[in-house]
């Protein structure tokens, strides 16, 4: 090669570097420097911590689950408790000849197929409506005695209840048989019906149920039925259940094994154990000094973490894990990952470098190349 063309080879490897540099090469993301300039001490509004003991103690606490006072306070259903749609059916008797119901002749009447109405209510002649749901057969034939003895001396009241289509919840969701089934004495209770709908599908350690009455809703993991006595609540007519599994999922970026977005198998899941679902760190491009884990943070553990009580509404939080560190490792492990975190490991800085050099290699080949075609 002619000095010449070792020149303009020399001046095209430094426009071809320039050019490197300015447009950058591809990539599995950010590095550690670009996401370092995120921080509020920087360019950007998250706030950096590198997680040791004392972060894990505060971050890893996992959202508790469970029913309010007013779930837990109703009482069981009893087996004779009448609901709306249900059917009733009246015997009256009266001790007079002339009697204001029975007919003459006769000491005894029949009402039968009284339906409940929707807002709870039957009609009965001469007593008017009387509130029957949420009331036992005696309770509604005292009822109606007082109303009644008030116009007949002494009359005597049967109630009898026969069980329609009032009393029944709705079950969806992950279980075997989803649909509508009726409030039941074997299935009065939020677990017993659960069974009675076939079981969680999926996995019991990873399925959450949460159940809505009218405009109040909460949430427990499937597990904690059995183990927290008060947490298997008695169930109301038109209560609807939801069983899901895998509800919760996080999302794993950068030079792991794979990228992708998985639901908890299990109630609570570490960093080490999100990481390794995915196949671990790539042995080839993986940074061990630069494992993220992006999280909004609700304002109470905001502020225990930055020992600060200036910060208003949820914020940003980027957790830095060194695996290289002498406790990274167990660091990593104590680390829980919870709903919706995005956990992403860098790339190692010679990878990137490495695709510098290939590229430049790639370009000074080709300049070689067409100087040897044109070469006297």
């Amino acid at each position: 090669m002619t000095p010449t063309w070792r020149r303009l080879t020399g001046v095209a490897a430094l426009a071809a570097l320039t050019i490197l540099a300015a447009c950058g090469l591809p990539r599995a993301g950010p590095n550690k420097s670009e996401i370092f300039a995120g921080s509020v001490l920087r360019e950007g509004d998250a706030f950096v911590l590198v997680v040791d003991d004392r972060v894990n103690a505060i971050a890893s606490v996992t959202p508790a689950l469970g029913f309010s006072a007013a779930f837990q306070g109703a009482g069981v259903l009893g087996a004779d408790t009448i609901q709306p749609g249900d059917t009733l059916v009246l015997t009256v008797f009266e001790n007079v000849d002339d009697g204001l119901i029975v007919p003459a002749g006769a000491n005894a009447t029949v009402l039968s197929e009284i339906q409940v109405d929707g807002e709870g209510f039957i009609f009965v002649p001469y007593a008017g409506r009387i509130r029957a749901a949420g009331n036992s057969p005696e309770a509604v034939r005292r009822a109606i005695t007082e109303r009644l003895q008030e116009q007949t001396p002494e009359p005597q009241i049967q109630v009898a209840r026969i069980a329609g289509d009032g009393a029944a919840v709705s079950v969806a969701g992950d279980v075997g048989a989803p649909g509508v089934y009726p409030i039941e004495r074997p299935t009065r209770t939020l677990a017993a019906m659960i069974a009675r709908a076939g079981g969680p599908t999926g996995r019991p350690a990873s399925t959450q149920v949460t159940l809505v009455r009218g405009g109040q809703r909460g949430s427990i993991w499937f597990e904690d039925l059995y183990a927290q006595p008060l947490a298997d609540v008695a169930l109301r007519n038109g209560d609807r259940i939801l069983v899901e599994t895998g509800r919760s999922t996080f999302t794993v970026l950068g030079a792991t094994g794979t990228q992708t977005r998985l639901p908890f198998d299990t109630r609570s899941i570490s960093a080490i154990e999100a990481i390794a679902q995915v196949g671990g760190l790539s042995p080839t491009t993986a940074d061990p000094t630069g494992v993220f884990v992006f999280r909004n943070e609700p304002e109470a553990i905001a502020q225990r973490l930055l020992g600060r009580t200036d910060l208003t509404g949820t914020q940003r939080v980027i957790y830095v894990l060194d695996l290289t560190r002498p406790n990274g490792m167990f660091f990593a492990r104590d680390f829980a990952i919870r709903d919706g975190d995005t956990v992403y490991v860098t790339e190692a800085p010679f990878v990137q470098f490495s695709r510098i050099i290939s590229a430049l290699t790639g370009t000074l080949d080709s300049i070689d190349t067409a100087a040897g075609t044109v070469a006297p």
